[in-house]
């Protein structure tokens, strides 16, 4: 992706109750092909997507995880663990619109 083709994004659970706001180069750093976790780690720490995660209830972003039906009640109590689960799960989505976008415009 060229730079001038960066646009911030809007991503939103299914259920509406969580929004996040990334640039789409970002969620292309955040995946991938290949493992993406340290990836995922170093976007944490970026300000902009820091405080909009920081600012999310924990119970909150654990309930919409329990949706995906892919961690159980252990791995759901892991609030760090599941603050990367949620970015690398929006930046797929992203990813796949955005993808989805160009293919529909081509």
């Amino acid at each position: 992706m060229s730079s001038n083709q960066d646009y911030l994004r809007r991503w939103t659970t299914g259920s509406g109750r969580i929004e996040l706001r990334l640039w789409l180069s970002d969620s292309e750093k955040g995946h991938h092909q290949g493992e993406c976790l340290n990836d995922v780690q170093e976007l944490l720490t970026v300000p902009y997507i820091y405080k909009q995660l920081d600012a999310l209830d924990s119970e909150l972003i654990a309930a919409e995880l329990k949706e995906y039906g892919a961690w159980d009640a252990e791995e759901l109590g892991d609030h760090s663990a599941n603050l990367e689960r949620l970015l690398w799960i929006a930046c797929g989505d992203l990813q796949d619109e955005y993808f989805e976008f160009v293919e529909v415009a081509s």
